[in-house]
C-alpha cells in the first residue's frame, strides 16, 4: 500500500550486526541529568539521507547523535524489537483513501503496528472514525494535537509526491494508471503495438522478494499489496484520487441505506475463479459468488480466523455480513440522504432488470434478472468501512479453495509443518512444497516465482469481453532492491514500469526520450516513531517535545528540491486540520530544561 509504512517492508529474516540482549538493553539507558542528552535514531541504509538531516538537526540543538543504520527491514526490525533506539524512522502510506486507516493501525492501544498506548487517542481515533466533513476535520484536529504536540509520539518529517516512470518507448503510458493510494492497477495497462499484449509479457518492478503471503488478509506490507490486489477483486475500488466506486469490482452497484449502518452491494456473474494447472492458468467454472464474499469478509474480521492475521483491524467495525434474500427489503429501504430505494441505487445500468435475488449461487443468472446482493451492517454510523473493502485485505477469496487447503487448527498451527493458504512456498521453484493450490478472483494470478521474478498471467474467466479484461497476458514483477539499479532496468527496458522513481533521480528521467515521468499527489507520511517503552523518551514528554521542536521540515524539501510537502502526522495528506509544525530552538532549551531539572 497502498500504502507503506517502513515497518511494511518484508521482514527478512538474515539479521546484520548483532543484537543486544535485554540485560545489555536495560543497562544502556540513558539516565536523566545534565549534559548533552545522547539520542540513537534507527533506520535503514536506504533512508541514510533523512537520518543525517535528523542528527544534524539535532546535534545544531544540543543533543549528541548516535545512529543505527541497517542494511533491511529484517536488521532493522530485529533492532527495534530488542528496543535499541530512541527514534525509528519510519513511513506510512495510507492505501485505502481514509482518514482512519492512517491512525488506527499506528496508535491505537493493541493495532497492528502500534506501539502508542494512550486512552485519550483511541477514544479520538473511534470518535473521528464516525464523522465527516467539517465534524471530522475538527476531531482529526484534536487527534494531532495530542498526538503530535501535547505527547510527540511522533515528529514528522515530510509528506512525499508519487513519481513513476514508464518505459514508453514500448508501453503506452497512457494505460498506465498512478492512483493516490490504490496498488497499480495491472488490467489496464497495453503495449504501444497491441498485437504484444497477447505474447510479450509486462516487466513490473518490486523492492522485496520474499513475500509475506498471498492470502489477502495475512500480509499488509510492500510485498504483497500490489500482488494481492490484483489476485483478488473486491467489493467496491478506489479511483486515482481516493473516491469509492464500484467500477471494476464484483460489484455492478453498492448503495448505504439510511442511518449509515447498512451497506449493499448487486454482484456481478462474470468473473470465475481462476487456477493454474501445467502452468498455465485455467477457468474453475466456479462463480465468485455472494457465498464466497461472506466467507472472506467474516475471516477478514476475525481476528482468530487465521495464523498471524495482519489485517483484522481494518475490518473490525464490519459486525454482520450476509445475503440478501428479500427483494421487499430493498424496496422499503431508503439511500441515506435520499428518497431513492437501495433497489433503485442498485438496478443502475444492469443487464437486465432485477427480477429476484438468488437464492444460491447455483440460481445467479444476471441476463435473466436474477442477481446475488450481500449487506454488511457496522455497530456505528462508519462510511469509512467502504474504504476498508477496496484494501487488498477485502480481497474475495473461494470458500471451497481455501477450507481445504487451510485443515489445521489455529490455535496450535505451525509454520514448519502446516502448509497454510497463500504460503509463498507453494508457487516458489525448487521448494519441497512447490504445488500451487492459488484460486484468484482478480484479473491476474500467480503462476510461479524465484529469487529473480515473480510470473503472472491473466484469468481466463476475469471480465471477458469488458473494459476491465486484462489486456496484456502475461505480466512478471522483477525483484530489485537497490534504487538506482532499479532506475537503470528502466533506462535500459528491463523492466517496463517503476512505480516509484526516486526524487535524485526525476531529472534523468525526464530527459530521457525512451521514458515518461508521471507524478501524482500522495498519502506517504516520513515521520520518526518515539520508543516508548524502555527509554528516557519513554518516559519524559518533555524530552520528546525538545525532539519534535528540533525538526526542521523546510531542511528536508530544500534537500529534496522542492519534492516534498510539510507533514503534521500520517492524516495530513488526508485532512487539514490547520496545524503546523515549527522548529523553535527556545522551545528545544526549554523542553530539556524541564527535563534536566
Amino acid at each position: 500500500m497502498k500504502r507503506l509504512l517502513v515497518f511494511l517492508f518484508i521482514a527478512v529474516l538474515a539479521l546484520a550486526g548483532c543484537v543486544q540482549t535485554k540485560t545489555e538493553v536495560e543497562g544502556s539507558k540513558d539516565s536523566k541529568g545534565k549534559g548533552k542528552k545522547t539520542i540513537e535514531v534507527l533506520g535503514m541504509a536506504a533512508s541514510e539521507e533523512d537520518m543525517n538531516i535528523v542528527r544534524d538537526q539535532l546535534v545544531k540543538n544540543g543533543f549528541d547523535v548516535k545512529l543505527n543504520i541497517q542494511p533491511d527491514y529484517g536488521s532493522f526490525s530485529a533492532q527495534k524489537d530488542a528496543g535499541n533506539y530512541d527514534l525509528a524512522l519510519s513511513s506510512w502510506t495510507t492505501v485505502t483513501g481514509n482518514p482512519d486507516y492512517a491512525v488506527r493501525g499506528l496508535f491505537k492501544t493493541g493495532g497492528d503496528y502500534s506501539i502508542v498506548s494512550d486512552s485519550k487517542l483511541d477514544a479520538l481515533i473511534e470518535e473521528a472514525s464516525t464523522l465527516t466533513g467539517d465534524e471530522a476535520a475538527a476531531k482529526y484536529k484534536e487527534l494531532e494535537q495530542l498526538l503530535v504536540f501535547d505527547q510527540a509520539y511522533i515528529a514528522p518529517l515530510y509528506i512525499s509526491n508519487k513519481y513513476q516512470g514508464i518505459y514508453s518507448e514500448l508501453v503506452n503510458p497512457k494505460t498506465v494508471h498512478l492512483p493516490k493510494s490504490r496498488a497499480q492497477v495491472w488490467e489496464s495497462i497495453e503495449f504501444n503495438d497491441s498485437s504484444k499484449n497477447a505474447t510479450e509479457p509486462l516487466i513490473l518492478h518490486q523492492t522485496i522478494s520474499s513475500l509475506t503471503s498471498l492470502d489477502p488478509i495475512k500480509g499488509n506490507d510492500g510485498s504483497i499489496n500490489t500482488l494481492n490486489t490484483n489476485m483478488y477483486v473486491r467489493l467496491v475500488n478506489l479511483t486515482d484520487t481516493d473516491d469509492v466506486v464500484s467500477d471494476g469490482s464484483l460489484s455492478y452497484n453498492h448503495a448505504i441505506a439510511e442511518g449509515n449502518q447498512e451497506y449493499y452491494f448487486i454482484l456481478r456473474d462474470d468473473i470465475n475463479f481462476a487456477a493454474v494447472k501445467d502452468g498455465a492458468a485455467v477457468d474453475t467454472g466456479e462463480l465468485v459468488s455472494a457465498e464466497d464474499v461472506v466467507f472472506s469478509l467474516n475471516r477478514a474480521k476475525n481476528p482468530k480466523s487465521v495464523p498471524d492475521h495482519r489485517t483484522y483491524s481494518l475490518h473490525e467495525n464490519i459486525e454482520t455480513v450476509e445475503i440478501v434474500s428479500d427483494l421487499a427489503e430493498l424496496q422499503k429501504k431508503k439511500v441515506a440522504g435520499s428518497d431513492q430505494s437501495v433497489l433503485d441505487a442498485l438496478s443502475q445500468h444492469l443487464p437486465a432488470s432485477v427480477t429476484q435475488l438468488a437464492k444460491d449461487k447455483g440460481t445467479v443468472n444476471n441476463a435473466a434478472g436474477a442477481y446475488q446482493v450481500v449487506k454488511i451492517t457496522t455497530p456505528t454510523p462508519f462510511p469509512q468501512v467502504l474504504n476498508y473493502l477496496a484494501h487488498q485485505s477485502g480481497g474475495i477469496v473461494s470458500e471451497k479453495q481455501v477450507t481445504s487447503i487451510n485443515t489445521y487448527d489455529v490455535a496450535s498451527y505451525d509454520p514448519d509443518k502446516d502448509i497454510a493458504y497463500g504460503d509463498q512456498a507453494t508457487v516458489t521453484e525448487g521448494t519441497a512444497t512447490y504445488n500451487n493450490h492459488l484460486y484468484a478472483s482478480g484479473p491476474y494470478i500467480l503462476v510461479k516465482k524465484n529469487d529473480y521474478e515473480a510470473q503472472f498471467v491473466k484469468n481466463p474467466a476475469y471480465r471477458v469481453g469488458s473494459e476491465y479484461e486484462p489486456k496484456i497476458a502475461k505480466i512478471n514483477v522483477r525483484f530489485i532492491a537497490d534504487n538506482d539499479s532499479a532506475v537503470s532496468a528502466l533506462r535500459n527496458g528491463e523492466i517496463h514500469v517503476l512505480q516509484s522513481v526516486p526524487e535524485t533521480k526525476l531529472d534523468i528521467v525526464k530527459s530521457d526520450t525512451k521514458l515518461t515521468l508521471h507524478t501524482a499527489d500522495s498519502n506517504a507520511v516520513s515521520y520518526l516513531q518515539m520508543n516508548t517503552s524502555g527509554r528516557a523518551v519513554s518516559d519524559s514528554v518533555d524530552l520528546r517535545k525538545a525532539i519534535l521542536y528540533s525538526i526542521n521540515q523546510d531542511e528536508f524539501i530544500s534537500y529534496y528540491q522542492g519534492n516534498k510537502k510539510p507533514a503534521v502526522s500520517t492524516v495530513s495528506p488526508l485532512v487539514n486540520t490547520g496545524l503546523k509544525l515549527e522548529a523553535d530552538s527556545e522551545k528545544v532549551k526549554e523542553y530539556l530544561k524541564a527535563y534536566n531539572d
